[in-house]
């Protein structure tokens, strides 16, 4: 669209606290063991001969030793130091602008995670919502999960976790008391939390299935979503409801003209969602139809409210990936970008020879566009905070030259991930927090995966597709990769907490002996809700993380008779979403019989109690 102009300036910005032009130093992650971009990385002591490096921060090495994983670097352009510290406090940040006023939880994230003011019961978890199988300007989603066998350690080897039960309680590592981090007791916490009495455990049954559709070769079916009415899952060319107190019978049919090419990862607190899907059904002159259609769905109501194309030269645009941010429909791909209000009113659609195209929305509270100028692949990258209303610039962050793959992970606050030299196939090397409030955006933060040290990751250009990473008010939580071997008292993993306003370490979750655990979204309350992973010899369960003192509680077990059925699913490849007290877990996929399956075969499961 016209309207979006490139700007000019610097690419890369130096980070700074919101609302300071000039900007504090901040202290890289301490998981990237590299001072920040333009400076190279500082050698450690005893460095060791190492293969080849993959490339570090944006166009730098990567050290080649390992650093200590919770060791603080320098700041931005400080080098790292060169002596590791003993047993340093990993959480003690003095003076950390943290926390102090916050209001309520933003729980932006894929597949209707709630937001402020949103349907009760219906925050929905990262997750990938679904891909696109055509050839040519194919959208195929790249996901790779790396086994990296880590032990995360402190100082001189002792290990970063300790040993509890499984109620969580003497497992909580809270912020050093010098900071504001923590409760004081009282109805409210810290950061608009509310606070509640720990939940009673409940054992977690199936519920309600769908079985996998039969069919001879691969399709789309993405598509996941509840409200405190109905749940709905993607099938095909079309969408069922089906009621939330339970059972398999379908409350609704909602048919599409084409097959489902992509599932929004937002929705309203009335019930709404968007979805796109091919303009036709497969025929032999035409085995993949355009993924041209953008409809907007009641999902209460089960009704497909209207359907809406682009023309340009008589030949419709083809679309990637739709969103609702703002109040506003928006979709978009390597044809560029359209828009439409909840009415059908079309708002801004691409223009003719326009050497720049919106890639893709970020959603929720505030709508942002990712934009590349220039040919594809070699492309001018930026992020735009737009007005939903017309499209027109609010503030625009440009990025380093070389970075094609952009996603956004929550548009308030503004937090995009970026992948500059990851090596695991999960297409996201760093977090970087943009503050919009000036028309030049600036980067106030930028905390990196570790290359395989964290579990995060996104699909490969796509733009609101990253799973395994929660954002919150002011903190950031990933999950940190299973360590190899086996222990009976020490943790899989952790969960950790990072300040989006320093980009350092404020907390962490010990995990559970048995498996690991991983962030999926924030509920209705603002508190952290975790999955962790089957086992051969029990089902998944569903946990509950104090964003502020980080103590985590057990919310459901689910049964041992179904644990090889769960054991199908997993985080990242499938949704996972936690609503009406509730597991959904859905797939994107209806695939061709296998000759070998554990458990049923089904496209979506609901694990509650009875």
């Amino acid at each position: 669209m016209s309207h979006h102009q490139p700007q000019s300036g610097p690419y890369g910005e130096q980070p700074g606290p919101y609302g300071n032009a000039g900007g504090q130093p901040q202290a890289p992650n301490p998981y990237a063991g590299q001072p920040g971009y333009g400076y190279p990385a500082a050698p450690g002591p005893q460095a060791q001969p190492a293969p080849p490096a993959q490339p570090g921060g944006y166009g730098h090495p990567a050290p080649q030793q390992q650093p200590n994983p919770y060791a603080q670097g320098g700041g931005y352009g400080q080098p790292a130091p060169q002596q590791p510290q003993p047993n340093p406090n990993p959480y003690a940040q003095p003076g950390a602008p943290y926390g102090a006023g916050q209001q309520g939880p933003y729980g932006q994230g894929p597949y209707g995670q709630t937001q402020p003011g949103g349907y009760p019961g219906a925050p929905l978890p990262q997750g990938a919502p679904g891909g696109d199988n055509r050839p040519g300007k194919q959208r195929m989603a790249i996901i790779v999960s790396a086994v990296v066998a880590i032990a995360l350690i402190v100082g001189g080897g002792v290990w970063f976790a300790t040993k509890g039960g499984d109620d969580g309680d003497s497992e909580a590592k809270k912020k050093d008391p010098g900071t504001s981090q923590g409760t004081t007791g009282g109805e409210e916490g810290e950061g608009g939390v509310k606070k509640r009495p720990k939940p009673k455990l409940v054992g977690g049954n199936l519920v309600s299935k769908v079985p996998m559709p039969r069919v001879k070769e691969q399709a789309n079916s993405p598509g996941l979503w509840a409200t405190d009415k109905v749940w709905a899952k993607g099938q095909i060319d079309k969408i069922v409801g089906y009621p939330v107190s339970g059972g398999s019978s379908a409350q609704y049919e909602i048919p599409l003209g084409g097959e489902l090419c992509w599932g929004s990862t937002q929705i309203t607190k009335e019930g709404m969602t968007a979805v796109v899907f091919q303009d036709g059904k497969p025929t032999a002159e035409n085995k993949y139809p355009d993924c041209s259609e953008v409809g907007l769905v009641d999902l209460n109501n089960g009704k497909l409210v209207w359907q809406r194309s682009i023309k340009e030269a008589d030949e419709k645009l083809e679309f990637d990936e739709v969103t609702i941010g703002g109040g506003t429909i928006a979709a978009g791909g390597l044809d560029g970008g359209a828009a439409w209000s909840m009415k059908g009113d079309k708002l801004w659609s691409p223009q003719a020879n326009e050497e720049c195209s919106d890639y893709g929305y970020g959603g929720g509270p505030k709508l942002v566009a990712v934009r590349g100028c220039g040919e594809y692949g070699e492309a001018r990258m930026s992020v735009q905070l737009i007005n939903p209303k017309d499209g027109n610039i609010l503030s625009e962050y440009k990025l380093t030259d070389g970075l094609d793959d952009v996603h956004v992970v929550s548009t308030d606050p503004m937090v995009i991930g970026v992948d500059a030299g990851d090596s695991t196939g999960a297409s996201v090397s760093d977090f970087m927090t943009i503050d919009p409030s000036q028309r030049k955006g600036k980067l106030v933060s930028k905390i990196a995966t570790g290359n395989g040290k964290f579990t995060a990751e996104c699909q490969t250009n796509e733009v609101e597709s990253c799973s395994k990473v929660v954002i919150a008010k002011d903190k950031l939580f990933m999950a940190t990769e299973e360590r190899s071997g086996s222990s009976d008292t020490l943790p899989q993993n952790e969960v950790v907490a990072y300040s989006l306003t320093t980009g350092k370490t404020v907390g962490k979750t010990d995990g559970v002996p048995t498996s690991s655990i991983t962030p999926m979204q924030l509920d209705e309350d603002g508190y952290l809700i975790a999955y962790q992973d089957t086992t051969y010899r029990e089902g998944g369960a569903v946990w509950q993380i104090d964003p502020n003192t980080y103590e985590k509680a057990k919310l459901m077990q689910n049964a041992t008779a179904t644990a090889e059925t769960e054991s199908n699913y997993s985080l990242g490849h499938e949704v996972f979403l936690w609503a009406n007290k509730k597991l959904y877990m859905g797939d994107i996929y209806a695939t061709e019989p296998r000759d070998y399956q554990r458990g049923e075969d089904l496209l979506a499961m609901v694990f509650g109690p009875n």
